[in-house]
Order: structure tokens, then C-alpha cells, then sequence
């Protein structure tokens, strides 16, 4: 989806951009590649910087799910330092590398709530516009999908996925925010937990697995969050059970309940409780077999897509809120 915009900031008849994006998901740590177009306006004018900024729409802890805010993940430079002539046309190819930690926005196919962004930045003659913002589709990595799928055959099913903004304690996390993907457990683990959250935070090297368990409040004694992080290495996907592996985190999770002072070896809480329960009502009974996640905030993925400009747009003076560092 291409959002074509008329500079304000630098006047009618200003130039204009359109930055298209090659079809297709990209991965955490991948490649996007595209090309920004621009158009001349009615003089002649320098353009000084091009930026690309990778944006995200995030819940914010302690706030009524409908609110939110914007925040930049990464700002890339890909373009500057030339003339753009009266109504001349000019294209300046890029391919920029996504932050390993950049949250899944899809899974078979599939929305699954969160939103993610391009949005292109022009420079001329010291003013500044935000020209165009583009939908950004991103799949999981090998690793994730298989850990993923490995809930779905054991019988745990999707619930949703949002972005919160802020850090897990003692993990490796760079971005402003992460990404909580919300399953429900299978009957037989529903006396136990209300529901399992699942946070990837993904390195070149592998992935930090923060897996928090909810636990259902007894007669008698009130419930509470149980949290453990596991790791998981990207060349270990053709090798490993996965279905075994995820078995074995999630019974030691369960079994944390009963000794959540007292840790078992090996397993670190990240002492922080993020609690986001945004409630979209996206389901998918079954996450191995990538069936339809349906309704995604009322919202099918079609329309989800369509409506990134509106979702962007009201939040634009809170995205310096996020990273800034240039690719």
C-alpha cells in the first residue's frame, strides 16, 4: 500500500514522494528493499537527506487499550545530496537491514494485530517533512515460527499480539518496546493458567524466549505472574524436537507456580510483571496448522492494512519517543 503526499512543510508546490516496497514479508534482522520516488514541485530545490523511519504502533502499561502511542524503532539514511529540478522526476533504490528485535506482524499468512510501518522523511533547504508512510509486513524467523508452531501441536491456541512499550528486565532487549503474543492454554492446563505470553527477543546469535504464565487466583490465595526466559539458537531449527522443547519450558513455567521464590537452575525471572491484555479477539485454534487468525481488532488483515495511514497519523508528535539511531 502506497500513501503518495504533497510536502506541507515546504510549501505548495513542493515536491512530492512515494516510496514503494518490494512485495512480500520481511524477516526480524532481513532485508527491505524498494525505492523512493520522487517529483519536483514548481522550482528547482536541493534535497539534503532522504530518511526512511521504521515505525510502530504500541500499548502503553497502565492505559485503556484503545490508546496508544508511535514510536520509532530505526531511522535509516538512504538518499541526499542533490538537485531536484522543476517537476523532474528522480528514484533513489534502497535496501535497508530491519533490527533483529522487529516485531511479527504476520504468521501463515496472517495478521496478528501489530503495526508496522515505513515512513519517508525528506530534507530540503533545512525543513523537514514526513512525505509517505508504508504498511510493513514481517514473518517470523525459522526459529520462532517453529517454537510457534510447536504451541499450536500441543494444543495451546493463539489469542493475540501486541507491542508494549518499555523493557524486560535482564534481557538483551535494544528496542523501546517488545512484543507479547497472548496463547491460551488447552484444557488440561486451564485449572492451571489463564493464559501463557510469549515475548521473542531476537540476536544474530539466537533467541531470548520470555515466557510469563498468569495464574488462575485459588479459594484461597490470589493469582500472580510466573516468568522464566529460555534460549534458543537459530542453527538448532532442523535439529531440535521442537515440539519436546516447548514441552519441557512450558511444564517447567507451570511448575514454577509452586516455587516461584525459589527458581529451578538454569531459569531466570526478569523481575518485571507487563500485564498488557489488549483483547482483540484474534484466535487461531491451532498455530501448527496456520489456519485463519479471523477478526484482528475488528479488522480483517485486508483492512488492517488500508487503515496504517489513520493509525499513524494522529501519533506523529510522539514518534521521537523511539530509537534514532541511523542504519
Amino acid at each position: 500500500m502506497v500513501f503518495k503526499k504533497l510536502l506541507g512543510a515546504l510549501g505548495v508546490g513542493g515536491p512530492s514522494v512515494d516510496t514503494v516496497l518490494e512485495p512480500g514479508p520481511a524477516l526480524p534482522g532481513g532485508l527491505v528493499t524498494g525505492e523512493v520516488r520522487l517529483r519536483g514541485g514548481g522550482t528547482d530545490v536541493t534535497v539534503d537527506r532522504i530518511s526512511l523511519l521504521l515505525v510502530a504502533r504500541v500499548e502503553m502499561e497502565g492505559q485503556d487499550e484503545e490508546q496508544g502511542g508511535t514510536v520509532v524503532l530505526e531511522r535509516f539514511t538512504v538518499g541526499g545530496g542533490f538537485r531536484l529540478a522543476e517537476e523532474a522526476e528522480h528514484t533513489v533504490p534502497f535496501t535497508v537491514t530491519l533490527p533483529w528485535e522487529t516485531p511479527i506482524t504476520e504468521l501463515h499468512g496472517q495478521h496478528l494485530g501489530p503495526v508496522l510501518g515505513i515512513r519517508t522523511e525528506l530534507e530540503v533547504a533545512g525543513a523537514r517533512d514526513k512525505g509517505d508512510l508504508d504498511a510493513l509486513a514481517v514473518g517470523p524467523l525459522p526459529a520462532q515460527e517453529a517454537i510457534l508452531e510447536a504451541f499450536g501441536q500441543l494444543g495451546y491456541a493463539f489469542r493475540s499480539a501486541d507491542l508494549e512499550l518499555g523493557h524486560i528486565r535482564g534481557t538483551g532487549q535494544q528496542l523501546p518496546c517488545y512484543q507479547e503474543i497472548e496463547i491460551l492454554p488447552p484444557a488440561g492446563h486451564a485449572h492451571a493458567v489463564n493464559e501463557i505470553e510469549v515475548t521473542f527477543i531476537a540476536t544474530p546469535g539466537g533467541l531470548e524466549i520470555v515466557i510469563e504464565a498468569d495464574k488462575r487466583a485459588g479459594l484461597f490465595s490470589d493469582g500472580h505472574d510466573t516468568v522464566h526466559r529460555f534460549t534458543a539458537s537459530h542453527h538448532a531449527v532442523p535439529h531440535t524436537d521442537w515440539n519436546a522443547q516447548v514441552d519441557a519450558w512450558l511444564k517447567e513455567v507451570i511448575a514454577g507456580h509452586e516455587a516461584r521464590a525459589t527458581p529451578p537452575s538454569g531459569v531466570e525471572h526478569h523481575g518485571d510483571q507487563h500485564r498488557s491484555g489488549p483483547g482483540t479477539g484474534a484466535v487461531v485454534a491451532g498455530v501448527a496448522a496456520g489456519v485463519a487468525v479471523g477478526v484482528v481488532g475488528g479488522m480483517v488483515a485486508a483492512e488492517v492494512v488500508d487503515e496504517i495511514g489513520d493509525a499513524f497519523e494522529d501519533e506523529e508528535g510522539d514518534e521521537d519517543a523511539g530509537g534514532d539511531g541511523e542504519g
